[in-house]
């Protein structure tokens, strides 16, 4: 038997042990996040982190919350001042205006509190689906699932899904998933993206999951 098209997967087993392995590797999204404490921070970090390696998006956020604690901070900086300290992340001219603009939406209609619901959140600047969701899923411990490129390729790798957009696949996984590990999603799949089931050469040979994976995309197979 492998995962293609198997309408009995254990989604509990399979979450579990692609967190194990990423977690065993150090995966960055497991080992260097933990610094985020509030809804705040996830936040600030989930814009800055968009086309930009974790370890890059940590060493840059770790700079500006020594500055930066609240929206009413975001608010006191300069632009320029802002660019100079998120240089280093992809777009960081484009990211400074982003924090300014979601710092005022979130001081002016949210009381300075980060929305705990969808429909709120994807109201403020630089955020799209899937960092909503990931604010829901990683600051509210919500039924969220994010979708970046490690869940859309991994899942559609494995034969869970046949998807072309991430929202397409975000649409099956909310499907196909019990519920109740909805949260557990983004985290695992990206830990295992970061350290396995990479978007090149992924190490089929070292993967536990080698004896199921129909690997699906992958050259050479």
């Amino acid at each position: 038997m492998n995962l293609e098209n198997h309408p009995e997967v254990d989604w509990k087993y399979l979450i579990k042990t692609i967190e194990k392995e990423a977690i065993s590797r150090n995966a960055p999204v497991f080992t260097l996040k933990n610094f985020l404490k509030t809804p705040f921070q996830i936040l600030v970090f989930a814009i800055l982190s968009s086309r930009t390696r974790d370890e890059q998006t940590v060493e840059v956020t770790k700079r500006l919350f020594q500055r930066v604690n609240s929206p009413e901070d975001l608010l006191k900086m300069d632009v320029s001042e802002l660019e100079e300290i998120l240089r280093g992340v992809g777009f960081y001219r484009v990211k400074a205006r982003t924090l300014k603009s979601m710092a005022e939406k979130l001081v002016d209609e949210f009381n300075s509190e980060v929305p705990r619901n969808f429909d709120d959140l994807i109201k403020l600047p630089g955020v799209g689906r899937k960092v909503a969701n990931i604010i829901l899923a990683d600051a509210f411990n919500k039924a969220a699932i994010g979708v970046d490129t490690h869940v859309h390729r991994i899942s559609n790798r494995l034969g869970l899904i046949s998807t072309k957009k991430p929202e397409e696949t975000e649409e099956e996984l909310r499907r196909i998933v019990p519920k109740g590990l909805w949260n557990r999603v983004n985290k695992a799949f990206v830990g295992f993206g970061q350290t396995v089931c990479r978007p090149q050469k992924p190490l089929c040979s070292q993967c536990p999951l080698e004896r199921l994976c129909p690997k699906i995309g992958v050259s050479g197979r």
